[in-house]
Formats: C-alpha cells, sequence, structure tokens
C-alpha cells in the first residue's frame, strides 16, 4: 500500500500536527440571562447549569469567563409582565435594566465583546417579535420599533447587536438609523438563517417569551429550505450586516456550509437551548460523557464553517481546554 492514512493517527502529537480544525474559547459565545434586582441566581429547569441573573451576579460570571479566555457574552433580558406592552416601550425606556446592565458590563470589562438581542419578543406582551394588528406579525411597522431598541443598546454601549427579529428589511433599516445618529462602529450580527425550530424551547422558558398566539413561521425560516438561506444572506449582506449567523447549528451544518462558501464575512452559529439541553439530558442519564459530546459538537460546527459559536455550553468547553 502506498498510501497508509494512520500513519497521520499515529501519536497524539502527530494528530495534533496534522489537525484541520482548532475550536478556541476566543471562538466561543457565552449567553446570559440578566433579571432586574440584586443577589439572583434563579435556575433554568430546562437549562441544567444555566440561570437567570441579576447584574452583580453577572459580573461574577464574566470575570469566571474571561479567566478562561471566552471574552464574548451574548446578553438577553428576562422582563416582567407588568412591563410588557404592544409596542415593546421598556425596550427602549431608560428605565431598562437591561440598558443599564449593558453600560455596567462595559464599564468594568470594558475588554469583552457584548452582544445584544434586537427583537420584541423579550418586551412584547404578544410574545412575538414583530408587531401584532389582527393576528398578523406586521413586518413594516416593527422596523422602527426595532430600530429605537437598537439605538438605545447602541448608546449603552454594545459592541454588535443581534437582530433576532427575521423582519424583512431590517438590517438596513438599523444600518441607517445607527449611521445617522453617529454608531457607524457598531457593528450587526444578523440572525439571517432563524429557522421555525422546535429547539428553542428551554429558551423560551428562560424568558418566558412564547407567543401568547399563533406561532413564528410567518416570518421564521422553514426547516425544509436551504437556497432560501443564501436569499436571506445576499439581503443582509448588501443591507450591511458584519456578521450571518444560523440558527440552531447542529441540524444546520449544512446552512453554515453554504454561507461559509458563499460569503466572506464571519459566519456565526447559535448552538441552541435545545440542544446543549439534549447533552445534559442524556449526561444526567448516563447515556454519554456530555464534555466529550460537547466538544465533539462544537467542533462539528466550526468544521462546517463557523467563524463563531454561541453556546451555552462555551464556559464548560473552556474550563477543560487546556487540561
Amino acid at each position: 500500500m502506498i498510501q497508509r492514512p494512520r500513519r497521520n493517527r499515529a501519536s497524539a502529537a502527530i494528530r495534533s500536527l496534522v489537525q484541520e480544525t482548532r475550536l478556541h474559547p476566543n471562538h466561543l459565545v457565552q449567553p446570559l440571562f440578566l433579571v432586574d434586582g440584586k443577589n439572583k441566581r434563579n435556575a433554568i429547569k430546562s437549562l441544567p447549569g444555566i440561570a437567570q441573573l441579576s447584574t452583580d451576579q453577572a459580573f461574577k460570571e464574566i470575570e469566571s469567563c474571561l479567566k478562561l479566555g471566552v471574552n464574548s457574552f451574548i446578553l438577553f433580558p428576562a422582563v416582567e409582565n407588568a412591563l410588557k406592552n404592544k409596542k415593546a416601550t421598556y425596550s427602549y425606556s431608560s428605565k431598562n435594566f437591561y440598558l443599564k446592565a449593558i453600560a455596567e458590563f462595559k464599564k468594568k470589562f470594558p475588554e469583552c465583546c457584548l452582544i445584544s438581542d434586537v427583537a420584541m419578543d423579550p418586551y412584547s406582551s404578544d410574545g412575538h417579535d414583530g408587531y401584532v394588528d389582527g393576528g398578523k406579525i406586521l413586518n413594516d411597522v416593527t422596523l422602527p420599533i426595532l430600530a429605537k431598541m437598537a439605538l438605545a443598546q447602541a448608546e449603552a454601549g454594545i459592541d454588535i447587536l443581534g437582530p433576532s427579529d427575521m423582519m424583512d428589511g431590517r438590517v438596513g433599516y438599523l444600518r441607517m438609523a445607527l449611521d445617522e445618529k453617529g454608531f457607524s462602529e457598531t457593528a450587526i450580527m444578523s440572525y439571517t438563517a432563524k429557522y421555525a425550530s422546535a429547539f428553542y424551547g428551554p429558551f423560551r422558558d428562560a424568558l418566558d417569551s412564547a407567543p401568547k398566539s399563533g406561532d413564528k413561521k410567518t416570518y421564521q425560516m422553514n426547516p425544509a429550505n436551504s437556497r432560501e438561506a443564501l436569499l436571506e444572506a445576499e439581503l443582509d449582506f448588501s443591507e450591511g450586516a458584519d456578521y450571518l449567523m444560523v440558527k440552531p447549528a447542529t441540524v444546520y451544518l449544512d446552512i453554515i456550509q453554504q454561507l461559509k462558501q458563499h460569503f466572506t464575512i464571519p459566519i456565526a452559529a447559535y448552538h441552541v437551548s435545545g440542544e446543549y439541553a439534549m447533552l445534559q439530558a442524556a449526561a444526567k442519564n448516563g447515556w454519554l460523557d456530555y464534555q466529550k459530546c460537547l466538544e465533539e459538537t462544537l467542533l462539528s460546527i466550526r468544521r462546517a464553517g463557523a467563524d463563531v459559536i454561541i453556546s451555552y455550553g462555551a464556559k464548560d468547553y473552556a474550563t477543560h481546554f487546556s487540561r
């Protein structure tokens, strides 16, 4: 035999030498769920190891992650129902604890990268990502609301805006609004191919943000479609997106790869709550090794082409990275 591939697997040193894909903690983003108040760490039953954190507790979590090499965080607010309304006005209120937390994090940890969530659902009494009227999600009515939200987050000091709403034209609308107000350096990580997935359940538990009626299929993508993701990506790219995101990640590796092949800007992937929770549940039952399966899962997302990976297991991966 002329070719013996096993020669390049003969030892750990050789395997490391020829390893094609590498995953470092600085490729990862740790999600944080924020809640108003002090000294709060509310466990999320469907997301083992993850909790809603008050700002003071989030300080500790960010500091811990930074020491492990995880430098980026995506922030989600758990808002009291009494503060929600149809127009999501609390999202850009000066009293919004989420905006105050962004400013405090940036002041205390200027070296970290903070990514926001831009969508109506955490603040909407209807639980949808857009404005609801007569059972319909109105695309163009939603855009000015998102712009107000995005500007408030930029003013608070966010580094990257994460529009997760999937409204048509929102990237261009936000980019124009930001530039007009002097925030041309604030980046946009567009949720480009966000599928109407069944894997979001634990996330909605964490934020109590499930739709009060209907579903999100008129704005989130059909899981059966892949060419449509390229259309969404072309639009977001042309409108000024700085990153293109695929969500979920592991069941859409083909979409990650397609976007990587067609675009030169960074590709992000969201290893979502349901994907993470499955690993935790199986490990709890003794069916698999959580740490090894987490590493393999994140590596597969990276191998598919993701430059940035958002995962609830980011800190867990980083903890064992150098061991």
